[in-house]
């Protein structure tokens, strides 16, 4: 892989350290700030609602603008902003760092992931996919426990200025390898041999993008790629992804009680249970980008199949600690492993759109991240006890494996229909 992905993909660590990091600083914010525990839980909703809304917005935006020039003002935007939240002392300013910081994190991710298909074979995009998922995966192993510590020892602040750090040297990266005038998908399209049409910008071909018929040709570039994104096969692989990450962070979200009140585990081990999931996850990532481009359908079958049988493995059998140990590892390592495998499988579905398509598959991993602790806080309130999150996960992965189903079977030919009746003797 080449290693402006690794960089990229220290980036996505610091974006994701951003994301999940609050959990631990809430505390100390609510104090500084002289705000509530729920008004400061509230950074981390608005965090969440502008990675879903800006990821699609971001991504369309960004067509306008040569591919370097997208992934630095996303990447220094998010920098800045968190050079402000470290500084200011109002609440209102720091929430609404907490959306600027979403959006651009948005764009950043799918235009990098676009720049990373681009930047690798045709055939090799579930590997370029799990490079950058790799920075997310990290971000909750040393990530977020690094941030609770920096703010231990210097406040809150110290860990928004640590992720501004991190970031610098992707900018730097971004500045020596990513060519000034590539041109994007939206760019003026070249056809092959067959007639077939091929973005320049995807190819990584230099051009001046300042021609008189420039900002007509982009504008109907656009329109291309949103066309495209109709595509059944897209849509089914994004409605997958919401499914499998939102019992993904359903169970991720409540793992501290379960670990704690069923498991019995002392409140000492929750943040080693987190690492562990999170240790699980970027194995998930690593071996499932591996895995993904030779043989993608017997992976989210079989892991999708597995994934279930973890989840309800876990919630029955959650009162044995080692058995809680085990399986928090093994269902972290499924849950990315089929999750980003259905992010390099909606790079794939949608060639010709890899921006777009990597804007609404953030949004749709988002929307998931947002209704999977959603749906197993209301499984909570209902009083069905700590288990249940882990109940609503089992049944959003067999729901995602019910409509991957249907999808395959409605896609086969139906051959008996093709087959010509028999001639008719008199």
């Amino acid at each position: 892989m080449p290693c402006l992905l690794h960089l990229l993909g220290l980036a996505v660590f610091a974006q994701g350290t951003s994301e999940f990091m609050l959990s631990g600083l809430l505390p100390g914010i609510a104090a500084d700030l002289d705000v509530s525990l729920s008004a400061a839980g509230a950074l981390t909703s608005a965090f969440a609602v502008g990675m879903v809304l800006g990821a699609p917005l971001m991504a369309l935006l960004s067509l306008r603008w040569p591919r370097r020039r997208a992934l630095l003002a996303f990447l220094i935007t998010f920098l800045l902003v968190h050079v402000v939240g470290a500084v200011t002392t109002s609440y209102g300013v720091l929430l609404a760092t907490r959306v600027a910081a979403a959006l651009a994190n948005a764009g950043f991710l799918a235009v990098a992931l676009a720049t990373a298909v681009a930047a690798v074979a045709p055939d090799a995009k579930g590997r370029a996919t799990s490079v950058l998922l790799g920075g997310t995966t990290m971000a909750c192993v040393a990530g977020v426990p690094a941030g609770a510590f920096l703010a231990g020892l210097w406040g809150w602040r110290s860990a928004f200025w640590a992720v501004a750090l991190v970031s610098v040297p992707a900018v730097v990266a971004i500045v020596r390898s990513v060519p000034a005038g590539e041109r994007r998908e939206a760019a003026p399209h070249a056809h092959d041999a067959h007639g077939t049409t091929h973005g320049v910008g995807a190819t990584g071909a230099q051009g001046p993008t300042d021609t008189p018929g420039a900002a007509v040709r982009r504008t109907a570039g656009a329109r291309r790629e949103l066309r495209a994104l109709r595509t059944p096969r897209l849509l089914v692989t994004l409605l997958l992804g919401a499914l499998v990450n939102g019992a993904t962070f359903c169970v991720f979200t409540y793992l501290a009680p379960l670990v704690t009140g069923v498991a019995g585990l002392a409140a000492g081990w929750v943040p080693a249970v987190l690492a562990l999931f999170g240790l699980g996850s970027f194995a998930g990532v690593t071996l499932g980008g591996r895995m993904a481009d030779a043989r993608p359908v017997r992976l989210l079958v079989t892991g999708g199949a597995a994934l279930l049988v973890g989840w309800v493995l876990l919630a029955l059998t959650a009162g044995s600690p080692a058995a809680t140990v085990v399986l928090v590892l093994v269902q972290g390592a499924l849950s990315f492993a089929v999750g980003s495998t259905l992010i390099s499988q909606a790079l794939y579905a949608a060639t010709g759109t890899p921006t777009l398509a990597g804007g609404f598959a953030t949004a749709a991993l988002n929307v998931g991240a947002a209704i999977g602790p959603w749906l197993g806080g209301a499984a909570l309130a209902a009083g069905l006890g700590y288990r249940a999150p882990v109940w609503v996960g089992a049944l959003l992965v067999a729901s995602a494996l019910v409509v991957g189903g249907a999808a395959r079977l409605s896609r086969r030919p139906r051959t008996r229909a093709c087959v010509p009746a028999p001639p008719r003797h008199p």
